[in-house]
């Protein structure tokens, strides 16, 4: 059985918190839980006088991609979309990518349209259950676990209301010991308050962080969550809880799709103040082409490269496969506050001081023979979504000679090349 980099690189991190680089990636496309219709997306073709969405389709599609290329560690889903892919399709057996399913929607992940869900204190719910998401019916019989995803995200969203918040932990706890019964994992996503009750706005970052040590302090180690997942309240913060238990692995949510900027420098200053997970959904799902998107991502944990040589170069290579990227250059290195709730009511800003954006022409529209820019005798993409199908992460270095570049004698423009020039060899030249 091929091993899941999720397993091996929580066993680094537990083995030694402060020394390792490890930091796990995951695609959060579970939206078909909170946004209904909208969830995969504005369809890209051009609608005069409406918005078009994405089919249901079109997002598992994209997903067996992003699974296929394998630089995400996780890949969340509903629990719907996880009996097709996991349990028919057999999407993750011999991959490395480990399969994970909503196991909650609170009623503050309910974006309706003409809905006012999300602005009413947040109440728990559950659409599906543990059964359902290991073997996609009710009673999995022992050897039917395995056949699903086991591995769960669970969300609490709490507001300083003492009924509500009650009622909320009380869930959890409930959840936590049948998923224990049943072996079934779980992480545990901690959101801002989304109708808090005398809470100022510095408030709550130290009540996020009091709420999570206390609800976890009376939880033994066979129904802890594997990491969390939570907004990114600055260094302060994230420090606070890194330091207090270095074994309680902090992951950071991407809220809203923002600029490009914004998802390169939230991963970037997140890990340098201790995070070890970053989920991201919208960021990723709006991104011009998410393969790539995924691409920069990785090479900016493993420092190859700086959120704003990135962003350069996801725009070099937009360029080379003939996609027209949504904002220029000069727009998308702008740094916003892209780090929110489901309804977008609630906002933290990442860290400014930011350099200055480069040039401000937007790149050139090209039209390669190949939709993903290829050359040779076989057009490795999907014609349809203009996707390539990158395969394998390569070995970092020299394109050619497979040598280790020496990153301390390169300025920025030669890392900048040196990774267009890789990243053109995976998605077509």
């Amino acid at each position: 059985m091929t091993e899941k980099s999720l397993d091996r690189k929580l066993a680094a991190i537990h083995a030694d918190p402060s020394g390792t680089r490890e930091f796990i990636i995951a695609d959060a496309k579970d939206a078909d839980m909170a946004f209904g219709i909208g969830a995969p997306g504005q369809s890209p073709e051009q609608h005069a006088g409406e918005v078009r969405f994405r089919s249901l389709e079109e997002y598992r599609r994209q997903i067996r991609l992003l699974v296929r290329q394998e630089a995400v560690d996780i890949m969340l889903m509903s629990a719907s979309t996880n009996e097709v892919l996991t349990i028919r399709e057999r999407l993750f057996d011999g991959s490395p990518v480990t399969p994970a399913a909503r196991a909650n929607d609170t009623t503050d992940i309910w974006v309706i349209r003409g809905g006012s869900y999300p602005q009413q204190p947040s109440r728990p719910f559950r659409s599906t259950t543990i059964d359902h998401i290991q073997c996609g019916h009710l009673d999995c019989a022992p050897g039917e676990r395995h056949l699903g995803a086991n591995l769960g995200l669970y969300s609490i969203t709490l507001n300083n209301r003492l009924e509500e918040d009650l009622r909320t932990l009380e869930q959890y706890h409930q959840f936590r010991l049948e998923a224990e019964r049943k072996g079934f994992r779980h992480f545990l996503e901690v959101f801002d308050p989304n109708d808090p009750q005398g809470l100022s706005g510095d408030q709550v970052p130290k009540f996020i962080n009091d709420h999570i040590a206390r609800t976890l302090a009376g939880v033994p180690q066979s129904g802890r969550p594997l990491f969390l997942k939570i907004v990114y309240h600055g260094p302060k913060a994230l420090e606070e809880l890194v330091n207090y238990d270095p074994h309680l692995i902090v992951g950071i949510l991407g809220g809203s799709a923002g600029t490009t900027y914004d998802a390169f420098k939230l991963i970037a200053e997140a890990q340098k103040y201790g995070a070890r997970v970053a989920l991201f959904g919208r960021k990723i799902n709006n991104a011009e082409n998410q393969l790539a998107f995924v691409r920069f991502l990785r090479l900016i944990v493993q420092g190859e490269i700086s959120p704003e040589e990135a962003v350069r170069a996801y725009h070099g290579v937009l360029q080379q496969l003939g996609i027209r990227p949504k904002r220029s250059l000069q727009d998308d290195m702008q740094l916003l506050t892209p780090v929110m709730s489901y309804s977008g009511r609630s906002t933290v800003s990442v860290p400014s001081g930011v350099p200055s954006p480069g040039s401000s022409s937007g790149p050139k529209e090209s039209k390669p023979a190949c939709p993903c820019g290829g050359t040779g005798p076989v057009c490795h993409c999907n014609q349809e979504e203009k996707t390539p199908i990158s395969s394998k992460a390569s070995p970092v270095g020299n394109s050619s000679t497979g040598e280790t570049p020496d990153w301390s004698a390169m300025s920025p423009q030669e890392r900048l090349q040196y990774h267009l020039q890789r990243l053109r060899a995976r998605l077509g030249p």
